[in-house]
C-alpha cells in the first residue's frame, strides 16, 4: 500500500526544521512511501526543495502561485501524489519510525475512510509548569481527554485527529474534494483554524465514519518557546472558541467532539484536580487549575465572538 505523505511550507524561516520533518518521512520503516513538498507561495522555498530533494525518486516537490494557506496548499500536494492512501504532517513535526506502518495496518485489518494517530510533544523550550493537559490540544499535541472514550490511550473512531497525523484513502478524499480553502487559513479568515474537523465532519456525512485513532502512531510535535508563552496560548485559545462557533454554522454536525470534552472538563478534570489538590496542596497543581479556567474562559470569550460574528 503506497503513502503519498503532504508536507506543507510557505517560509524558510524553519527551513531546517523543515528537512528534519522530512527526513523522519523518508526514514519510516514503511517501505512505499512518496514524500510531497508544497513551497506555499516561496518560489525561493521551492528551489531549495529541488536542490535538496529533487534527485530522490521518492520525492515530489511543488508549489502554489501565491500564499494561499494550508488548506490550499495540501489540496495542491495531493493533486500530484500518487498513493493509496495521503497522509498529512507539517514542517514542525518528527515522525516515529513505524508511524506510517502502524496507519497502514489500520487500512489494512479494518474498512475505515480515515486513520491517525498520536501526537506527542517535544518540549524545546522545556515543558511550562502551567500548562494543564487537557489544554495541550492547543500547542498541537493530544490531550488527557481525548479519544473514543475520552481515553488517549484507547483506540477507536474520534471524529478527527491532528493536521500532522491523519490520513484518508485516496478515493475518499477525491470525493470530499479534499479540504475547504475558506477553513483553513486563507487571508481573512487567518484565525478560523478548522480545516480538519471540518473535512472530517463532511466524511462522517458521507461515509458514516470518522477517522480511525491508533495511539501507537506516534509523531512527535515541536512545542517552540513561543508556544509556551502565557500571552499566546491565551490568544490560541480565543480563536478556537471563535473557530468553534465557526463550525457550528458551517458544518453544524461536527460539533459532539467539544460538547463532549467540555462536559468532561467540567464534571470529571476539575473536580479532580480539586480533589488533588485538597489531598496534596502544591504550587504547580494549583497554577494549572487557576491556568484551565482562564484558557476555558478565553475559549468561551473567543466563542462569543464567533457568535457576533457568525449569528
Amino acid at each position: 500500500m503506497r503513502v503519498s505523505v503532504v508536507l506543507c511550507t510557505h517560509t524558510l524561516e524553519r527551513y531546517d526544521d523543515c528537512c528534519e520533518a522530512a527526513e523522519s518521512v523518508l526514514g519510516q520503516s514503511h517501505e512505499d512511501v512518496e514524500l510531497v513538498l508544497v513551497s506555499d507561495g516561496n518560489d525561493e522555498l521551492y528551489e531549495q526543495f529541488q536542490a535538496d530533494f529533487g534527485d530522490n525518486d521518492d520525492v515530489l516537490c511543488t508549489r502554489t502561485e501565491e500564499n494561499v494557506g494550508l488548506a490550499a496548499a495540501r489540496n495542491a500536494g495531493t493533486a500530484i501524489a500518487t498513493g493509496d492512501i495521503f497522509a498529512f504532517f507539517d514542517d514542525d513535526a518528527i515522525a516515529d519510525r513505524d508511524w506510517l506502518a502502524e496507519l497502514v495496518s489500520v487500512y489494512e485489518q479494518r474498512d475505515v475512510p480515515a486513520a491517525g494517530g498520536r501526537m506527542v510533544p517535544y518540549w524545546v523550550a522545556g515543558k511550562p509548569k502551567f500548562l494543564p493537559e487537557e489544554f495541550y490540544w492547543l500547542v498541537g499535541v493530544t490531550h488527557q481527554g481525548f479519544g473514543p472514550n475520552g481515553d488517549p490511550d484507547e483506540a477507536g473512531e474520534v471524529r478527527n485527529t491532528f493536521g500532522s497525523n491523519i490520513s484518508f484513502r485516496r478515493e475518499v478524499y477525491e470525493t470530499l474534494g479534499g479540504f475547504e480553502p475558506e477553513i483553513g487559513g486563507r487571508t481573512g479568515e487567518k484565525n478560523l483554524q478548522a480545516e480538519e474537523p471540518e473535512l472530517c465532519a463532511r466524511m462522517q456525512s458521507e461515509f458514516g465514519h470518522g477517522v480511525y485513532y491508533t495511539p501507537e502512531a506516534k509523531v512527535a510535535h515541536k512545542v517552540f518557546d513561543y508556544r509556551t508563552d502565557p500571552g499566546w496560548l491565551l490568544d490560541r485559545a480565543f480563536w478556537q472558541g471563535y473557530s468553534k462557533r465557526g463550525m457550528e454554522v458551517l458544518v453544524p454536525e461536527s460539533t459532539g467532539d467539544e460538547s463532549d470534552f467540555l462536559r468532561q472538563l467540567l464534571f470529571d478534570s476539575v473536580p479532580d484536580r480539586v480533589g488533588d489538590l485538597v489531598k496534596s496542596p502544591s504550587v504547580a497543581a494549583a497554577l494549572q487549575l487557576f491556568t484551565l479556567f482562564v484558557l476555558t474562559g478565553c475559549v468561551g470569550a473567543g466563542y462569543l465572538y464567533g457568535v457576533s460574528v457568525w449569528g
